[in-house]
Formats: C-alpha cells, sequence, structure tokens
C-alpha cells in the first residue's frame, strides 16, 4: 500500500510541475480577443417610426433619415423626417425584388436587393432611378466611407465596392475570438469603425475595418420595451444611422414602433 501511495503522489508532483511550467491552451490564455468588451447604452431620445416599415437600410443626411424596406411587393426607399417619423418622399421597387441595404455616395443613393443580383442607383433628391448594376451572390447591408462602399451578404465577409463602378475591389473577413462572425447584416460607418447588425440577434458588432476583428457588442436587448414588441409584432432589431456631425447615433427594428438614439456606455467584461 505504501508503494502505491508514493507512486500516487510521485504522479500528482510531476503532473503539478508540467502544469505550472507549459503554457496555457489558446482557449485559456488571457488574449485581447478572448475578452471582447460588451457595450450597453443610454436613451437620449425615442422618435416615432413606421410599424409597417420592414427596415432593411438606413442612414441619416442632412437632418432626414433615408430608409429601405423589404418584402416581395412592399420594398421602398423613402426619406423620412426624423423628429415626426413621416414619409416625406417614397419610391416603391419593382414587385419582383426584395429591397436590401442603402448607401449614399456623391449626391446618389445606391441600394440592394436581396437575391435579384441587382443592385440600383437613384438620384439621392428626388429618389428617381438612374441605373442599374449587378453583383454575384445576396445583397443584406450597405454603407460608405470617405473611399467607397462596404457591403454585406451574410456572409462573415466584407466586400468593398468602387463607388463609381459599383465593382469589388476587395473582401474582408470578420472574426471574434478568432472565429468567423456570419450574419452581419445592416452596416454603417461610425467615427473610423464598421457597425454591423448580427442578423436575428439584439447585438451589433463593432468591426476594426484594418484587421475584421470585432472589436466590441453592443447589447440591445432590453432597448424595445416587451409590449411594443408584443402590440406591433415587430420583428428583429435592424437598422443603424448615424449623424457624424452631431455624433448621433440611431437604431430601430423591422415593424418597430420607435427609432432610438441611443449614447453608447463604458464596456463590460464578457
Amino acid at each position: 500500500m505504501r508503494r502505491i501511495r508514493v507512486k500516487a503522489w510521485g504522479l500528482i508532483f510531476w503532473s503539478f510541475l508540467l502544469l505550472t511550467l507549459l503554457p496555457l491552451p489558446s482557449t485559456a490564455r488571457p488574449t485581447h480577443e478572448a475578452g471582447i468588451p460588451v457595450y450597453g447604452y443610454q436613451v437620449v431620445h425615442a422618435y416615432p417610426h413606421d410599424v409597417n416599415a420592414f427596415t432593411e437600410g438606413l442612414f441619416y443626411k442632412d437632418g432626414f433619415l433615408y430608409e429601405s424596406t423589404g418584402l416581395l411587393g412592399r420594398s421602398s426607399v423613402r426619406k423620412v423626417a426624423l423628429k415626426t417619423g413621416e414619409v416625406l418622399h417614397s419610391l416603391s421597387l419593382p414587385a419582383d425584388v426584395f429591397g436590401e441595404g442603402i448607401a449614399h455616395w456623391d449626391g446618389q443613393l445606391i441600394g440592394l436587393t436581396w437575391q435579384s443580383e441587382t443592385g440600383y442607383v437613384l438620384e439621392l433628391a428626388g429618389l428617381s432611378y438612374t441605373k442599374r448594376f449587378s453583383y454575384p451572390g445576396e445583397g443584406w447591408g450597405l454603407t460608405q466611407n470617405a473611399q467607397g462602399l462596404i457591403m454585406s451578404d451574410g456572409t462573415p465577409e466584407l466586400r468593398f465596392l468602387d463607388p463609381k463602378t459599383l465593382r469589388e475591389v476587395r473582401r474582408l473577413r470578420v472574426t471574434a475570438d478568432g472565429e468567423p462572425v456570419s450574419q452581419l447584416n445592416e452596416l454603417e460607418w461610425v467615427d473610423g469603425e464598421i457597425f454591423a447588425n448580427i442578423w436575428q440577434t439584439d447585438r451589433v458588432a463593432r468591426i476594426d475595418p484594418a484587421t475584421g476583428h470585432v472589436t466590441g457588442w453592443i447589447d440591445l436587448s432590453a432597448l424595445l420595451a416587451e409590449q411594443d414588441r408584443i402590440k406591433n409584432h415587430t420583428d428583429v432589431l435592424n437598422g443603424i444611422a448615424y449623424d457624424a456631425t452631431q455624433k448621433r447615433l440611431f437604431v430601430t427594428g423591422k415593424f418597430w414602433p420607435k427609432v432610438f438614439e441611443i449614447r453608447l456606455v463604458p464596456a463590460k467584461s464578457r
């Protein structure tokens, strides 16, 4: 019995020594990626929103919201008064397309469709058609920075488009904790970062445009009151707009009764 006990203690000692000397496995190593911060929010203001709008794209420009809506036979692009939610001008898309993300560039509005592999260009001032363009695969979200357009297609890859030719010039793979992040939907460029709704969740990813790494999550799970969800039969969170001049961030969702202006609050450990 004594020999067995000594042998057992010896195994414990050497095991402990090896564990202290060997490096931690990558999953346990305290890296920056392993601690992606989660941001909260404060509601600054709530504005009216059309509960019949199946929101797909959203951006803010010159005091107005521009919104695209989806669903076959119900897709549209509209100019909306922020404070009242009034639709000031609207253009219906063809009944056989499903409207998706929109962005602006040089006095024009560029829009995507879901599975038609076709985009469209409108004059921003009057929302009148100027031309169409094509792309392979699905169209989901769209935004722009100073260099060009950024497009999502539901995969972990973001496409960068030349704003003049509307052709793809490169792609960026989005990852979090070293894993690819799919379901990237509505996009917005916010002070040097890409914000992306994650479809079917209440989270927005903050993405480094140089590396594709998710540097933070924004948790909006409690943004819309439960009674509003039930009463209005709302769908998922979708729609991000940013007023770069006044540093105002707006978010909404499909069939939501409100557009929320929010302020991000310090991150907490995940």
